[in-house]
């Protein structure tokens, strides 16, 4: 028997569920169930996650589901990660202000994950974080981002609702778009200067300054708090 002969077997509607999971994870990275309700319900199925990630696994990905979170997620095939002419998997490179604008929404989400089970901020919310970390994006950068975020299903929000106070929803993919080493390399990257020196964490440096230090654990620690919260 071949080796996709399941495909022979699935009813219409089974096979077009399969066929969806596989485009928008293609597609977008993430199903989450609040937002693709019956597609992450056809995936939560382990059955189902398993044709799926053994049809993509061809092509070097695999399928992930935090059955926890709600959440399911394309993956960089473990098998493919050392095969040469295999390029780690990557849907889009978000520019600078970008990954700083992603990392003040990180934030954001720590500080309410665990009050409720839909996390909901602000706008306004998300321009205050910005400032904190010296992060000011112009109006149309602001407004490109959060459309490239909603596309990959970080979060929801109106693009016809561009007030202060209007609703912005964070969803739990915001935890999996990069591992702790990788966050901790793009804070040293995007940070202002002086938010995360990485010279400034090394213990026992003649001369360190102990305020800009300080910011630089921060940082630090709210990446680790961030991994804690789910581990």
């Amino acid at each position: 028997m071949g080796e996709f002969d399941f495909l022979e077997n699935m009813k219409d509607e089974e096979e077009l569920l399969f066929k969806r999971c596989i485009r928008k994870l293609l597609d977008a990275t993430f199903i989450i169930e609040d937002r693709d309700e019956r597609l992450y319900q056809y995936l939560s199925v382990e059955s189902n996650c398993y044709d799926v990630s053994a049809f993509l696994r061809k092509i070097g990905y695999d399928v992930v589901v935090e059955d926890k979170l709600k959440v399911a997620m394309l993956v960089q095939n473990e098998a493919d990660l050392d095969t040469v002419g295999i390029k780690r998997s990557n849907l889009v490179v978000f520019d600078g202000k970008q990954v700083q604008m992603l990392l003040a929404l990180w934030l954001l989400y720590l500080e309410k994950v665990g009050f409720s089970e839909e996390i909901y901020v602000t706008v306004g919310d998300v321009i205050d974080k910005c400032k904190v970390y010296g992060i000011e994006p112009a109006p149309t950068e602001f407004r490109a981002a959060f459309k490239l975020f909603k596309r990959f299903s970080l979060l929801a929000w109106d693009e016809n609702d561009t007030k202060e106070d209007s609703k912005v929803k964070l969803y739990p993919s915001l935890q999996f778009c990069m591992d702790i080493p990788q966050l901790k390399q793009v804070m040293r990257e995007y940070l202002p200067e002086g938010r995360f020196d990485p010279a400034e964490t090394e213990a026992g440096e003649e001369g360190e300054d102990a305020e800009d230090a300080d910011d630089a654990d921060d940082a630090e620690r709210d990446a680790e708090d961030f991994q804690e919260a789910f581990d």
